[in-house]
């Protein structure tokens, strides 16, 4: 979710008028960040998976990997990006369920034109928590090496800025996702039955103080052992660091994280990515 979510409506232009419609013309706007979904793009010795970028609710990939699809394909990697769950209210709205058989459908056929035994996954928001769908229920368990969620919504929230009667609006006009994404529903609640973090999988949770949409923003937070799970707060490295939920999509400090949890075996390993930026920066 981001901050426009009871502004999202007005954004796609619902209407009874054209809601019928809506769905096709924002695929057919669909649009790649720079560097992602290039067809000729195979994986080096260096960088073997791939990476898929996930956006959040309401969000495209153009807008929510304008930043860091361009970085991680100047580093080498073969990067992927796709919408999902588009509904008259625009992207990732629809059954979070329905759109984990989506990005399985990606994955595979990622893996299948890269040649690639696995993929990484970088997701924002709901394109953090969605794609534990697809591992726990969806066989992705076996295709995904690393989850790496920039303020996932792992176990909701409790209303933007805390307030619940927020979520209701986008709720009532039919955005099945939003429900999904409040503390205790009943697909939250299945989803973080049991093992949390299933398969030899890396997961890799940066959160932000200032989140305003996963509220409280620990609620992002995997329960896992310390050499498959990694929670971080950009706050603990930068204090001044000021990203917020939309803002850690674009935020320089997160992507340091993001870069050791591809660049290493297990997920990102805080002091390490620390170092690593204190050297770059002259500290």
């Amino acid at each position: 979710m981001i901050s426009v979510l009871t502004l999202a409506p007005c954004l796609f232009g619902v209407s009874s008028a054209h809601a019928q419609t809506d769905e096709d013309i924002l695929k057919e706007a669909a649009l790649s960040p720079p560097g992602a979904n290039l067809p000729d793009c195979k994986p080096s010795e260096e960088h073997p998976y791939p990476v898929i970028l996930v956006p959040g609710t309401f969000e495209s990939m153009a807008f929510n990997w304008s930043k860091l699809s361009p970085l991680l394909a100047k580093k080498g990697y073969c990067v992927y990006a796709l919408n999902y769950g588009i509904t008259h209210l625009g992207f990732s709205t629809g059954p979070i369920e329905k759109s984990a058989e989506e990005l399985k459908a990606f994955v595979d056929q990622v893996l299948e034109q890269t040649g690639a035994e696995k993929v990484s996954i970088v997701g924002h928001s709901q394109g953090g928590m969605m794609p534990r769908y697809y591992i726990k229920y969806l066989g992705g368990a076996e295709k995904v090496e690393d989850l790496i969620g920039l303020a996932p919504s792992n176990h909701g929230t409790i209303g933007v800025l805390g307030i619940e009667p927020i979520m209701i609006l986008p709720g009532l006009l039919g955005c099945t996702a939003c429900d999904q994404q409040k503390t205790g529903s009943d697909f939250l609640n299945d989803l973080n039955a049991g093992d949390e973090t299933p398969g030899d999988v890396s997961y890799t949770v940066i959160s932000t103080k200032y989140d305003e949409i996963v509220v409280p923003y620990t609620s992002a937070f995997l329960d896992g052992p310390e050499d498959q799970v990694s929670n971080i707060t950009i706050q603990d490295q930068v204090p001044a660091d000021l990203a917020a939920h939309l803002g850690i999509a674009f935020d320089s400090h997160a992507y340091e994280f993001v870069y050791d949890a591809l660049e290493h075996d297990g997920p990102a390993n805080f002091a390490r990515a620390e170092q690593k930026w204190l050297q770059k920066n002259g500290n």
